[in-house]
């Protein structure tokens, strides 16, 4: 069994997911709505983050080198990164107050230097998959190891598409942005191999003209998954 897996992105009217600035406050307030057991991340959007909407690396502490004692009603944070890197820079998430925890996801490629920085700080970590990570089976794992039912996959075109392309994603939800990107519009679903049928499950005009849809994803001939 795999867990639910909700896709949620920011994008322009045009489907652009990059060169706009998204609404997080808008954002934030949907992915908490949906009370997710887990969020699905891809390294290069974590990183992406520190750049874009950080203030630098903080040094690391002592207590960055253990789990944290967090409320256990918080979401896991799971962070496919079988290329490490993200090395340096998992505490910085690790201290976000909305975050449980974090979950590594890596392959029999990731370099053991990697696996030595995660095994000094105690994060959880994961081998599955020979170069990438199988997905499919990183989903079970989430649900047999931590019980978890929902996930939130809040992250970038590469994570979500692999997700579509292997018929992993429930429901769709895209927080639409009133404005046009155009010549510069990067499509969040450009790396879709085929076509896909939704059902709209939800719309709702937010503030500022923004419309949140969400939509369950049919796959096959007859709209079953």
């Amino acid at each position: 069994m795999t867990p639910k897996v909700i896709a949620h992105d920011s994008v322009s009217l045009d489907g652009s997911f990059m060169n706009f600035n998204p609404n997080m406050g808008i954002h934030y307030q949907i992915v908490g709505s949906f009370r997710a057991d887990a969020h699905l991340i891809g390294s290069n959007t974590i990183k992406m983050g520190i750049e874009l909407y950080g203030d630098g690396v903080p040094s690391e502490e002592e207590s960055d080198f253990k789990k944290p004692d967090k409320d256990i009603n918080l979401p896991l944070w799971v962070i496919p990164d079988t290329k490490g890197i993200l090395k340096g820079l998992l505490h910085i998430y690790r201290r976000f107050e909305f975050c449980r925890d974090i979950v590594v996801l890596i392959s029999e490629a990731t370099p053991e230097d990697y696996v030595e920085y995660l095994e000094e700080r105690d994060y959880d970590y994961h081998r599955v998959g020979q170069k990438r990570v199988d997905l499919k089976k990183a989903l079970e794992l989430l649900e047999e190891r931590y019980n978890i039912k929902t996930v939130l996959a809040d992250t970038g075109r590469i994570l979500v598409n692999l997700l579509l392309n292997l018929s992993l994603v429930s429901e769709i939800s895209l927080l639409i942005h009133p404005l046009v990107v155009g010549a510069k519009a990067e499509g969040l679903f450009s790396n879709v191999s085929s076509n896909l049928k939704l059902k709209l499950l939800h719309n709702e005009t937010l503030e500022d003209g923004h419309v949140w849809l969400t939509y369950k994803v049919l796959y096959g001939d007859n709209g079953v998954k």
